[in-house]
C-alpha cells in the first residue's frame, strides 16, 4: 500500500528523479515551453508553480528556497525568474503552467505534451458558480369532468331465473 507517499517515482531513483526535474525546471524557465512525457510534466507543473510563487514575493528567504530547487545555471535562472516570470504573473494566484497534450511518442507510445508559461495578458479561469434554479411543478388544468350514463350492467347468475324446460 502506498499510504501518505505523493509523487510520480518516475522509474527512477530519487536522486536521478531530483536531478531530472531540476533540469527539465533549467529548460523550461530558459524557453518557457518544453516537450515532455505526461508523468513528467505533472511533476513539473508542481515544482515550476512553486518557483514562480517563490519569484513573486522576491524576499531574501524566497531567493535563498529558489537557489534550493535551482541546481545548475543558478545564476541565469533565478534572474529570469525575478525578472520577467515573477513580474507577468504578480496579478495571478496560482496556474502559472499549461499542459498540452500533443500525441504519443513513436517508439515506446508514451503519452507526450508540452508544458509552458502562460502568458501575461491570458485571465485566470474565475470558479464557476452552480445555479441552482427551482424547477416548480408544471401547472396542469384540470379536464372538465365529463359524466358518462352508467352503462347497466348484466344480471348476475343467482339472479338469472331460468324456466325449467319440459319435456
Amino acid at each position: 500500500m502506498r499510504h501518505r507517499k505523493a509523487g510520480r517515482k518516475l522509474n527512477r531513483d530519487s536522486s536521478h528523479r531530483e536531478a531530472m526535474l531540476c533540469n527539465m525546471l533549467n529548460s523550461l524557465v530558459k524557453n518557457e515551453r518544453i516537450q515532455t512525457t505526461f508523468g513528467r510534466a505533472k511533476e513539473l507543473q508542481k515544482i515550476a508553480d512553486k518557483a514562480v510563487t517563490l519569484a513573486k514575493k522576491n524576499t531574501t528567504a524566497s531567493i535563498s528556497q529558489l537557489t534550493k530547487i535551482v541546481k545548475s545555471d543558478r545564476e541565469e535562472v533565478i534572474t529570469k525568474l525575478l525578472k520577467e516570470i515573477g513580474p507577468r504573473f504578480a496579478s495571478r494566484d496560482g496556474g502559472y503552467t499549461r499542459i498540452i497534450k500533443v500525441g504519443f511518442r513513436r517508439g515506446d507510445a508514451a503519452p507526450t505534451v508540452i508544458i509552458e508559461y502562460l502568458s501575461a495578458d491570458e485571465p485566470a479561469k474565475k470558479a464557476k458558480k452552480k445555479k441552482t434554479v427551482k424547477k416548480e411543478a408544471p401547472v396542469v388544468e384540470a379536464a372538465p369532468v365529463v359524466e358518462t350514463p352508467a352503462v347497466e350492467e348484466a344480471p348476475k347468475a343467482e339472479e338469472v331465473k331460468e324456466e325449467p324446460k319440459s319435456e
